[in-house]
């Protein structure tokens, strides 16, 4: 009998691995990315427009010295209607992926949060097949009665969106 404890309390060690996630909200929901993902946050930076961008493209920022696209995710996944501008004090979250950094502008100070991996739910299969190129959904984390979308950011652009994020 007590071979098995030591069995069973490294099971629990591994079911409870904690990943940090920076919480924030677009719309009235929840969001959250994993914290390794995250370079920085800062309040947002002077934005200066680009031409021939999508809507949800803000414009460009300088960054610490970087130059770099600021998206508005409200924006891009049709949270807040199109007249309703952002609040003029306004959060960036420094994102970096393997082939380009982008700031995505929240309302709010974003917050970190530690959650069992185990409590992130896969996405229901009907919301991922709704647009299968839309897979930066990464699954939902229920926590204390809160329900936050985890989002994988690597995933979140298109090809072609990153094609027109890149400095000429």
């Amino acid at each position: 009998m007590a071979e098995s404890e030591p069995t069973s309390e490294k099971k629990a060690v591994k079911q409870d691995k904690l990943i940090q996630l920076i919480v924030f909200r677009l719309g009235d929901e929840e969001y959250g990315i994993r914290i390794e993902q995250v370079k920085e946050v800062t309040v947002t930076p002077e934005i200066a427009r680009m031409p021939k961008t999508p809507s949800f493209v803000k414009g460009i920022a300088n960054l610490r010295g970087d130059i770099i696209a600021i998206i508005d995710l409200e924006e891009r996944f049709k949270l807040r209607p199109a007249n309703e501008s952002l609040p003029s004090l306004s959060y960036t979250l420094a994102i970096e992926a393997k082939d380009y950094t982008i700031g995505i502008v929240v309302r709010e100070v974003p917050q970190p949060l530690s959650v069992p991996i185990s409590i992130i739910e896969k996405t229901p299969e009907f919301i991922q097949d709704i647009n299968i190129q839309d897979k930066y959904i990464e699954g939902i984390a229920k926590v204390d009665g809160r329900i936050i979308i985890v989002l994988d950011m690597p995933k979140l652009l298109s090809p072609t969106e990153i094609m027109q994020l890149q400095p000429k």
